[in-house]
């Protein structure tokens, strides 16, 4: 068994609950992004078993993080949001140069990369614009309802995936995020919008993660000029401004974020 997976999956739960940060974007930095593909797309195959020892701590960890965090979450946004979104903003920004590397972008990227990450970056930034309203609970489980949660859970599984892409803000597109946030409450967990919820994300799962590994595998470095410019359309989505809180404590937290995400994706 991994038992580190158990922290990195409290790291990529914790990082899930915040709209505008992507677990996935948390995966690279840990440095565990192509084996999670690899895990999740061998878990739904004949060899399983073998995936076991990678994934069971990891998802031990998000869930824990999902359900012991999300109080924690709600009271760092409603008090401190400017400096929690400064501390991922770094994050965001940190990453960047590791994934360049990896890419060998100095040889391998030209201008058919540079349009590929300028189209993602556009496209992430525009959900910037996206409404602040988390979603009115729903408390009446209609089909229509089941439908929507299903297929909310099934798209933010997706976006999780991929680094520059909230889980949480496809919810919030959805209009689901309250009603997720909520169902996951210690004291009353509402288990039939965590089960529609939850089978959406598992399937997909399945459909994402077999999609990324055939993109990494025949188009490396495409892939990889597509994750730059996710990440690069998130830092728009991320960044808070200023004139919210502290900016000393602010700008502390920036540093701390992009300090540990680029000295662990060098490590």
């Amino acid at each position: 068994m991994h038992w580190k997976n158990i922290y990195r999956g409290l790291v990529m739960g914790i990082a899930d609950l915040i709209p505008g940060v992507s677990g996935g974007t948390m995966a690279v930095i840990l440095g565990i992004y192509q084996e999670l593909i690899h895990s999740i797309n061998g878990f739904f195959s004949k060899d399983w078993k073998k995936h076991l020892g990678f994934l069971v701590p990891l998802g031990i960890g998000i869930a824990g993080a999902l359900v012991l965090f999300s109080s924690v979450i709600r009271f760092l946004l409603a008090n401190y949001s400017q400096p929690t979104f400064f501390f991922f903003t770094g994050l965001v920004i940190g990453v960047i140069p590791v994934i360049l590397v990896l890419a060998d972008s100095k040889k391998s990227f030209n201008a058919v990369h540079f349009v590929l990450i300028t189209v993602a970056a556009v496209a992430v930034a525009l959900t910037a614009f996206v409404r602040e309203d988390t979603g009115a609970l729903i408390t009446d489980l209609s089909m229509g309802t089941m439908v929507l949660l299903f297929f909310a859970g099934w798209m933010a599984s997706m976006a999780m995936l991929l680094p520059g892409i909230s889980g949480s803000l496809i919810l919030l597109l959805f209009g689901v995020y309250a009603t997720a946030i909520d169902a996951l409450s210690i004291t009353s967990p509402n288990f039939p919008v965590i089960f529609l919820v939850g089978s959406g994300v598992v399937l997909g799962f399945v459909i994402s993660s077999k999609a990324i590994r055939y993109l990494f595998k025949h188009y490396p470095s495409y892939t990889y000029a597509v994750v730059v410019g996710l990440l690069i359309g998130s830092i728009f989505v991320v960044f808070p401004g200023f004139g919210q809180g502290s900016i000393v404590l602010s700008i502390l937290s920036f540093l701390l974020g992009a300090g540990l995400a680029f000295g662990l994706g060098r490590k």
